[in-house]
């Protein structure tokens, strides 16, 4: 997993696409680098997210392409199957986890609680999703969970916006954020690319100044 973790580290935002044309997913994938990038959850949340994710992991394999919402070992094997390089979850199914640690498969399933922690700690991980983020407390609830659980990093999803991704990028255990913003289905659906490219250039801009304050 350690490769996908330093990934993540440097991109420190992570995409979260709901795509409902894999004929879009390419170009998506475009937008996305053109932006500065090169990383994105397609979740398992429409028919057309196995498609999307093997048409990109075919035409752009440099790209980090993961799978979202992968709450089955059904699901889990369709996206090892269709290349994606990195497993997401909205919770925490041990059975989902070992499907992917056997295939050397990077997963972040969903936490939320600290009984939810020590699961995933027994499983062996060492980064997790934190989710629904903003509806569970937001970064106050995350500092919370980081004092006894400060072995652990984190990718914060759900109600992350241009608005707050600094405010968590600013707490050192957080890995990257998930977002949707600069994807959003009606952007992808009218195949209006250069506006996601330009969505996401200010998104890593965010990521950069921020980098600066914590480096500086």
């Amino acid at each position: 997993m350690t490769g996908v973790i330093d990934r993540f580290a440097q991109c420190c935002l992570v995409p979260v696409v709901k795509i409902n044309d894999a004929e879009d997913a390419v170009a998506l994938a475009d937008a996305l680098t053109e932006g500065g990038l090169p990383v994105a959850e397609i979740t398992f949340r429409t028919d057309a997210a196995t498609a999307a994710i093997s048409a990109i992991s075919a035409a752009r394999p440099d790209m980090l392409i993961g799978a979202g919402t992968v709450s089955t070992v059904e699901n889990a094997k369709r996206a090892l199957d269709a290349g994606a390089k990195f497993l997401v979850a909205p919770g925490l199914n041990p059975a989902v986890v070992e499907f992917a640690q056997a295939n050397n498969l990077p997963m972040l399933p969903g936490v939320c609680t600290p009984t939810d922690v020590e699961t995933a700690l027994s499983l062996g991980l060492e980064a997790v999703k934190f989710f629904p983020a903003e509806a569970y407390g937001g970064l106050a609830t995350l500092k919370a969970l980081s004092g006894p659980y400060n072995m652990m990093r984190w990718v914060p999803t759900g109600g992350i916006s241009a608005a707050n991704l600094a405010d968590y990028l600013s707490f050192a255990p957080v890995l990257a954020c998930g977002g949707s913003w600069m994807v959003t289905s009606k952007l992808i659906a009218d195949q209006n690319f250069a506006a996601i490219a330009s969505l996401t250039r200010d998104a890593v801009e965010i990521v950069r100044t921020a980098r600066t304050k914590w480096e500086g």
